[in-house]
């Protein structure tokens, strides 16, 4: 009998993490196309040369509150779309996302945005198999980097008066922390999504929980790049 019970718990242990890889390939995959779809937008927008002149229109700040109300509007409304909602607004934010950022082209030589994606990358890449792999529970952590980020937040209001460039550091350093730390959160939360049975809930709910965790691995892996690239990137004057 003994025996048998620990035959049936290996099977559910193994049929839980083989649960778990799938959701976690579907999210990857999802994440990389948004990735995709924003530095298509971006590179295209600012060789068009269209930039300069988005930058110094009203619209480019309609645009960022409008990339801020689609994270708030799909983070709370995800669980009442059709799946092809979801997929269509994460796209749509995708391109949102690659006009706004287009930006950076004017600010930082094409050399240094590519290496300092090639970092990022790097960075990401380790810190989702940590969240994979490691046995400890990173829930705490995580609520402390969402403190983090809070202040984050904050501090850049307050620097967009000040106008510290010693501040502008700190928060870039601690922003690469707070980025490091919350991607080793979401994937682990991820992954245990996926051994928790979403993938026995029917394909629209792993299609949203895929959107949604495309989604929270997309903002850690783009603001991690852009606080990387205050270090990093070579700057076009």
């Amino acid at each position: 009998m003994q025996t048998q019970i620990g035959t049936r718990d290996i099977t559910l242990a193994q049929a839980r993490q083989q649960a778990s890889t799938v959701f976690l390939a579907k999210v990857f995959n999802w994440m990389a196309i948004g990735l995709t779809v924003t530095g298509v937008v971006a590179y295209f927008v600012a060789a068009s040369g269209m930039v300069r002149a988005l930058i110094a229109s009203p619209v480019f700040f309609i645009l960022v509150l409008v990339e801020l109300g689609l994270v708030f509007f799909l983070s709370a409304r995800i669980e009442r779309m059709q799946p092809g909602t979801a997929t269509g607004l994460f796209v749509g934010y995708s391109v949102l996302n690659g006009v706004t950022l287009s930006t950076i082209f004017l600010a930082y030589t094409h050399a240094s945005i590519a290496a300092t994606f090639l970092v990022t990358a790097g960075m990401f890449a380790a810190m989702a198999v940590y969240g994979m792999v490691t046995k400890r529970d990173l829930s705490g952590l995580g609520s402390f980097m969402f403190m983090g980020l809070i202040g984050i937040l904050l501090a850049s209001l307050v620097n967009l008066f000040l106008k510290s460039s010693s501040l502008h550091w700190a928060i870039s350093a601690i922003g690469v922390l707070v980025f490091v730390g919350l991607t080793a959160y979401d994937v682990q939360k991820i992954k245990n999504i996926g051994e928790d049975g979403i993938m026995t809930q029917g394909e629209a709910a792993v299609r949203k929980g895929a959107i949604i965790g495309a989604l929270a691995l997309y903002l850690d892996f783009i603001n991690l790049f852009l606080m990387l690239l205050r270090f990093f990137g070579g700057s076009r004057d």
